[in-house]
């Protein structure tokens, strides 16, 4: 049966501050209430909620305008995480949320596991775009580059694409089909013209007899 909840600040998906929405318990019990982003919709509680709406707002505004200061200095954030993978560059394991947020921890910028928005771990190389919930009103956009060495990062953070063996394999084998079908073409027409001019050359006159 739904709960009904007052929200504390803004939840993604499900309403604002101050907001009674209806949850699923386990939803309520295991996030929202041990989180602090909301409480139970009793009167007492909504009540409760009234008397410090202008302090809650407050904070939220402080805690914002500080998330966004935060936001302005991670927006070109590349975590470099090194890794083994195929030739088909499929990472042996996965990189997860954890694994980001260690990344950022590294490099100076702290981040929790659980500001990451990753709906499934990261099993391939490349550069890719994560999202990092630093407020409930503030998300910025920062780069996991997953490589296989420091060189091919660097590649990598600078826009460098990786192509996979299989794939560079059947791309060369299409660019020399390609190039010898140019030439066997450069050759029949190199050939055509040169019978044309044969056929549209006059026929030498033969020798006049003696009288």
């Amino acid at each position: 049966m739904p709960m009904n909840v007052i929200l504390l600040e803004r939840v993604p998906k499900l309403g604002q501050m101050g907001d009674v929405v209806k949850v699923k318990p386990g939803f309520a019990r295991n996030f929202l209430l041990p989180q602090k982003k909301a409480l139970r919709a009793t009167k007492d509680n909504i009540a409760y909620f009234e008397s410090q709406r202008v302090t809650l707002e407050a904070q939220n505004l402080e805690r914002r305008k500080d998330a966004e200061a935060v936001a302005a200095k991670m927006g070109d954030l590349k975590v470099i995480l090194i890794r083994q993978a195929s030739e088909a560059l499929q990472l042996y394991g996965s990189v997860t949320s954890r694994d980001i947020a260690d990344g950022a921890n590294a490099a100076g910028v702290k981040i929790e596991r659980g500001q990451i928005e990753l709906d499934k771990p990261i099993k391939s190389l490349g550069a890719h775009t994560i999202k990092v919930h630093l407020h409930p009103e503030v998300t910025v956009d920062i780069t996991a580059v997953v490589a296989r060495s420091p060189d091919e990062a660097e590649f990598l953070a600078k826009g460098g694409k990786l192509v996979a063996e299989t794939e560079r394999a059947a791309q060369e084998a299409a660019e020399a089909a390609q190039r010898a079908a140019e030439q066997a073409a450069a050759l029949f027409e190199a050939k055509s013209a040169e019978g044309e001019a044969a056929e549209a050359a006059p026929a030498e006159e033969a020798p006049a007899e003696e009288k």
